[in-house]
């Protein structure tokens, strides 16, 4: 039972976010917003809308190490898995914003992160206030100075009728609520069955089913060859996880760590790979992505699954 409502959770989870995000887009260009703003703002939000649910419902049920788990191995899981994926199939090339803004500004993040919990082992509200004005000073910075390379084109421009929009805003947000509290109840429910932590339930299956709309789409795109692939993509989402996800459920209540796994292990396997990703643009082919890194990102997350689970 505990897997069904995982499975159904997660189907729940995915096409509410994409129901809210058909509905926010609507909005937008029903309301004349630029489609650089919306793609950057609009479009990051409702794609990270899983994430922040499943986070928020969970810490503030006391299940501090799923929220936290959850962001951690999302932002794992999108470079050691979809990244991985995505380029173990096709080669791509990487934007100049990669190190100007892209990859800076996720280290920034994750090292912040890492800050503010390594030493107490909590995120304050205060942090989490830090967090989230951080992201709103990148937003302005990309939409003042960085307006070309930021153009999101990912979302589709449907010209729905009013009511659409209002019945996919409602269907969307019943989604995303009735996915998150079967997820999180089959979540706990699996970890009491098994005796597993609920650090690792979240940093292995609640992270990775969040993460499949990102893999689904990138797999997609590679597929259907209509467009390239953007890492900026990914490294925007785990910006999105931590300032957004992570800032937004501190200040609504604090999260305290229980399984000390988080912080001695989890947390630097995040930061593993954010760092790791900089010497892979410019080793061995400069500003592309080949099946070989994907073949050293791969490998590196199947070791950290597999000490997670052993």
């Amino acid at each position: 039972m505990n897997l069904l409502f995982i499975v159904l959770g997660l189907v729940l989870l995915i096409l509410g976010g994409n129901w809210l995000l058909k509905s926010a887009v609507g909005f937008s260009l029903r309301l004349n917003i630029p489609k650089i703003v919306i793609g950057m703002t609009i479009v990051s939000f409702a794609t990270s809308a899983p994430e922040l649910i499943v986070s928020i419902k969970s810490a503030l049920e006391g299940h501090a190490d799923i929220a936290l788990g959850n962001v951690i191995g999302s932002n794992i899981a999108n470079l050691g898995l979809v990244l991985a994926i995505t380029i173990l199939l096709s080669t791509i090339s990487v934007e100049k914003s990669f190190y100007k803004t892209d990859w800076p500004v996720m280290m920034i993040s994750s090292l912040l992160l890492y800050g503010f919990i390594a030493f107490d082992g909590e995120l304050q509200q205060y942090e989490g206030i830090i967090l989230f004005s951080s992201l709103i000073i990148f937003l302005i910075y990309l939409l003042k100075f960085q307006k070309p390379a930021v153009v999101d084109e990912s979302f589709e421009e449907e010209d729905l009728p009013l009511y659409k929009d209002v019945l996919f805003l409602i269907i969307g947000g019943v989604g995303l609520w009735g996915g998150s509290e079967l997820l999180i109840d089959g979540a706990v429910g699996m970890a009491k069955t098994f005796n597993i932590s609920e650090r690792v339930i979240g940093i292995t299956i609640v992270s990775i089913g969040t993460s499949i709309p990102e893999l689904a789409a990138s797999v997609i795109a590679v597929l259907k060859k209509e467009k390239a692939i953007s890492l900026g993509n990914l490294i925007g989402s785990n910006i999105f996880n931590i300032l957004a996800v992570l800032g937004i459920t501190s200040i609504i209540t604090p999260i305290t760590v229980t399984d000390q796994g988080l912080l001695t292990s989890d947390i630097y396997w995040m930061l593993c790979f954010a760092i790791l990703i900089f010497p892979l643009v410019f080793i061995p082919v400069k500003m592309k992505l080949t099946w070989k890194e994907g073949l050293i990102l791969i490998l590196l997350y199947g070791v950290f699954i597999f000490q997670m689970i052993t």
